[in-house]
């Protein structure tokens, strides 16, 4: 790789190019900042009470701070990002695996994300009518500028995504609380009050996984990110602040938002107060914030795979994101869902790897195989049980599967 690579892509980033943290808490905020988020905090208030929604994001969130934490830890010390430690794990050829489901998965949600700002933007700014058989030109051309800046962003790697995190962050943060408080106080009832009304037919184990599987696939890329951190230690307490506060928050937008004002998010709670205009600038910066981190894995997980550079697969990305987004909007997130349940698999097993041969991460001797077989059969297995088992939480259930088939061949090759 060129040594002007800013983003270390297929290199462990050396001290010179770790970031301040700061600049890493922003960039992992952002990165939880995601507005499908928020459609889970509507189903959390339609199914449960105050209390249950707050031990909902209180279990969900330490386990998704607990996974990600992990990652965090293992990126920001050993430097080496998702598809490095991958390549380790599953072998460099077997590596290409968790390389494209990680890409296929995120360029899918970046697709979404453009169509998630555009077809309401559509329909509010310009008044049109878009259904799943229909939509305007203009709303195409909407989906065209969003994808042009965001893959702008992701193009030019790790300094425009903190630029855009710095810039972002605090005012989604702000905007968006300021709009649920105006919500709150123009009802004539107090939160508990509130989530009280409705049928509330979901318990607190069922939506604590809800909370879960809202960002552990995102999650699962945490180390694309936390390898620019100064130390390990600081890759772990901003991932596991971030991703927890990052989430609360969206989780809470979306639950206010439909029990005072109904709606899917913080958009349509300032829609209802007259905030149009500050409604797109909010709508705009909490998808860009996601999406430039999604596109910006999903090249580097292609680059792992063709051996092309980053910014060449990051067009390319953000290409089929946005010629697909509207598709991808009305036909795949059904099918995005069932993908994220094969990713925390990957997670577990990256790792379990680490800390079993931590030493040999870090000095270099760790061999790389073609392809590690048990790895792959462990991701595939886990899966499978993540997607079809009911019962529990469905990112642990596949977690432990996997696990199971890759300490399995750690016993093996121990007994060779």
């Amino acid at each position: 790789m060129k040594t002007n690579d800013v983003d270390y892509t297929g290199r462990v980033v050396p001290a010179a190019g770790r970031k301040s943290n700061l600049s890493m808490f922003m960039i992992m905020l952002g990165f939880t900042f995601f507005s499908a988020s928020m459609w889970v905090g509507q189903q959390l208030a339609a199914g449960l009470n105050w209390w249950g929604f707050i031990w909902a994001l209180l279990v969900g969130g330490l386990i998704l701070a607990a996974y990600t934490g992990a990652l965090g830890f293992i990126g920001a010390e050993s430097g080496m990002s998702l598809d490095m430690l991958a390549q380790r794990s599953f072998g460099s050829k077997g590596s290409w695996l968790p390389s494209a489901m990680i890409s296929f998965t995120q360029i899918g949600w970046f697709g979404v994300g453009l169509a998630m700002f555009a077809i309401p933007v559509a329909k509010q700014l310009l008044g049109l009518e878009v259904t799943p058989d229909h939509m305007p030109w203009q709303g195409y051309l909407l989906v065209a500028i969003a994808g042009i800046l965001m893959t702008a962003s992701a193009y030019f790697g790790i300094k425009s995504l903190t630029i855009i995190s710095y810039i972002a962050v605090p005012l989604v943060a702000i905007l968006g609380t300021v709009a649920m408080v105006m919500a709150v106080r123009q009802g004539d009832k107090g939160l508990i009050e509130q989530f009280a009304e409705g049928t509330k037919n979901l318990g607190v184990i069922a939506g604590a996984g809800l909370v879960v599987g809202s960002f552990v696939s995102g999650g699962t890329a945490t180390p694309n990110f936390t390898r620019f951190a100064k130390s390990a230690k600081v890759g772990l307490w901003t991932t596991v602040i971030a991703f927890f506060l990052g989430n609360s928050l969206m989780f809470l937008f979306g639950a206010v938002s439909s029990i005072y004002v109904g709606g899917n998010d913080i958009f349509d709670v300032m829609l209802n107060l007259n905030l149009f205009y500050i409604a797109v600038l909010v709508l705009g910066l909490n998808i860009w914030t996601t999406n430039d981190n999604a596109l910006y894995t999903g090249g580097l997980g292609l680059s792992n795979i063709f051996g092309k550079s980053k910014k060449a697969m990051v067009l390319i990305s953000g290409i089929i994101g946005t010629v697909a987004a509207v598709w991808l909007y009305w036909n795949f997130c059904g099918w995005l869902n069932v993908l994220n349940c094969t990713l925390p698999p990957v997670g577990i097993i990256l790792i379990l790897s680490y800390f079993l041969h931590r030493k040999h991460y870090l000095d270099g001797t760790q061999p790389i195989k073609t392809v590690n077989w048990w790895a792959v059969l462990g991701v595939v297995a886990g899966a499978v049980v993540a997607n079809l088992v009911k019962w529990g939480f469905p990112a642990i259930n596949g977690m432990v599967v996997a696990a199971i088939f890759y300490l399995l061949s750690e016993l093996l090759a121990k007994k060779k």
